[in-house]
Order: structure tokens, then C-alpha cells, then sequence
């Protein structure tokens, strides 16, 4: 039987396992969200994101040792699309941080994209959940890349860091792929290498075209990582954001974030539930072999299935 207590102690043992059981789908697993949910709310929710080879590991690990060296509790999960077999980026962002995690107000945890059912988005929301009822100060999430997932992950976040580096002009580009609308706050990381001025330029003018509806404007940070500049400025522009959505107390985003994650869970639901009905793993088998000789198309072999 899960101790739910020792988990609202913040005990790290509690956290893990609590955590694990969300992902793996544990019998026990609704019953724990259910008891976590009314002690949420507490917590600073920063989504970290941005293209791979940002720097977004180094500043959430100096952001994290910040934010620790003011007393505060941090948890930190980083989403890791990476397989957890070939070990990938999984390995050597979490020995950078490894020191960080020694710490007892420190909870790290990688959560790698297993291709379980449901989608590593709620998922990570739940463990969000889980680490605000355990008492932490601020939770970070980081995510790689900034595909569908991530834009979800970051959009219930309670603010959002988009980090780019300079001379990556293709990196602009992608942004302006609709990661524009969920950049609260925007950081020009390894702002020691030439082209900073220029890419804080294409992104000012992108942001005079992006229109948000809460008229916010995101600033931009320079920060070198590495050398831990800029990260106050960073934590500032994060505390800015987030005062600047109290007063504009948002019951409409809330309810969106809301509505996002009863889908999340429906679609989740519907599909085990139609997967764990007698014979149908093997009537997958069978249509995927029609559909393969072209015997069969996707469309009927699903109309199929919900018969």
C-alpha cells in the first residue's frame, strides 16, 4: 500500500515511487493523482525549452542551484525522447547535474518517452503534480526539441523559457512554427558568440509581430550558462511573468489547461480499454498483415476494431 503521507513530507523515496507508478499505469496510480490534485497550486511551474544543443541542461542547472542557494525546494524533470537503452542525452546532462541532486532540496528525475500508451505529455503533467504536492518551491520541466509534446508540456507550465543560441538561423525558423505564442520568456544563451546581436533583432521583430492576448511582452535575456551569467536576470524576468499573471488572475487558461488533460486522460482510457478487450491484440496482428499486403486500408481495419 502506498504511504500518500510520506509523499506530502516531501520524502524523495515517496516522490520516486509515486512518480514511477504514474508512468508504468499502476492499478494504484488514479487513486494517488487523486489525493495529490487538491495540494497542487503551490508550486512555480517554469517549462524550459528550445532546440537541442541550446545550453537548456547548464541553465536549468544553474537556474535550479540558484534558486536552491535562496533556501528554496526545486524539483527538476527532464524529458528525455531519448531511448532508455542507447542512454543518449539521458547520460550526459544528468552527470552535469548529478552534484545538484545530492542535494536533499533538489529532486531530479528523467522521464524518457517509452512509447507507453498514453502520451509522455500527461505523464509528465502528473509528475509536475506529484513534486507541487511534496512541497517544492519551483518545479522545472525541460524538454528537448519543440515538436506538439513539448508546446503542450510548456503550455501548462505557469511560465515558459524559450532558449536559443546565436549564428542558428533555422532555430528562428522553427520558432516561428507556433512556439512563439508560449514564449513568456526568451533566452539568448552562449550570448559569447558572435551573432547575438542579430539573432536578439530577428526575434524582436518576430515578437512585434506575435500577438498575445494578455498584451505581455516577453523579454529577452542574455545568459552564458556556463559561467553562470545572466541567470538572475533570468529568475526576474520569471518572477516578472509570473506577477504579471496573478493580477490578470486567468480562469480561462486555467480551464483550457483543464481541458487539455481530461483528454489527455480520456484518450488514454478509451484506447486500454478497447486493447485489453479479449482477441484484439491479435486482430491488430491480423489487419496490420492486411493492411501490409494491401489487402485491407487503415481506415476500415479501424472501423473494424470499435465494431
Amino acid at each position: 500500500m502506498f504511504d500518500i503521507e510520506k509523499l506530502f513530507n516531501g520524502e524523495p523515496r515517496a516522490i520516486a515511487r509515486a512518480i514511477t507508478k504514474i508512468e508504468n499505469g499502476a492499478d494504484d496510480a488514479a487513486e494517488i493523482m487523486k489525493a495529490v490534485f487538491p495540494r497542487t497550486g503551490n508550486a512555480l511551474i517554469i517549462g524550459i525549452t528550445g532546440s537541442p544543443g541550446a545550453g537548456k541542461s547548464s541553465l536549468v542547472d544553474k537556474l535550479a542551484l540558484y534558486y536552491k542557494n535562496k533556501g528554496e525546494k526545486i524539483g527538476i524533470i527532464a524529458v528525455d525522447p531519448s531511448s532508455p537503452f542507447s542512454g543518449g542525452a539521458i547520460l550526459g546532462d544528468r552527470i552535469r547535474m548529478a552534484t545538484l541532486g545530492l542535494d536533499k532540496n533538489v529532486f531530479i528525475r528523467s522521464m524518457a518517452t517509452r512509447g507507453n500508451l498514453g502520451g509522455l505529455s500527461r505523464t509528465t503533467v502528473d509528475a509536475v503534480a506529484i513534486l507541487d504536492a511534496a512541497g517544492y518551491d519551483k518545479v522545472i520541466v525541460e524538454t528537448v526539441g519543440v515538436g506538439q509534446d513539448e508546446v503542450e508540456i510548456v503550455k501548462t507550465a505557469d511560465v515558459s523559457v524559450v532558449v536559443l543560441v546565436p549564428g542558428m538561423g533555422d532555430d528562428i525558423q522553427a520558432i516561428k512554427a507556433g512556439i512563439m505564442e508560449i514564449g513568456d520568456v526568451f533566452v539568448i544563451n552562449k550570448a559569447d558568440r558572435e551573432g547575438v546581436l542579430r539573432t536578439e533583432k530577428e526575434l524582436e521583430a518576430l515578437l512585434s509581430l506575435a500577438h498575445r492576448p494578455d498584451f505581455w511582452n516577453p523579454p529577452i535575456i542574455k545568459t552564458i550558462a556556463t559561467e553562470s551569467k545572466g541567470i538572475e536576470d533570468l529568475s526576474k524576468a520569471i518572477e516578472s511573468y509570473n506577477v504579471f499573471q496573478k493580477q490578470d488572475e486567468n480562469l480561462e487558461r486555467r480551464k483550457a489547461i483543464a481541458r487539455w488533460r481530461l483528454l489527455e486522460l480520456l484518450r488514454e482510457k478509451l484506447l486500454a480499454d478497447i486493447l485489453s478487450k479479449n482477441g484484439t491484440s491479435e486482430k491488430l496482428d491480423e489487419l496490420a498483415l492486411e493492411i501490409a499486403e494491401k489487402r485491407n486500408n487503415p481506415y476500415s481495419a479501424v472501423e473494424e476494431i470499435l465494431k
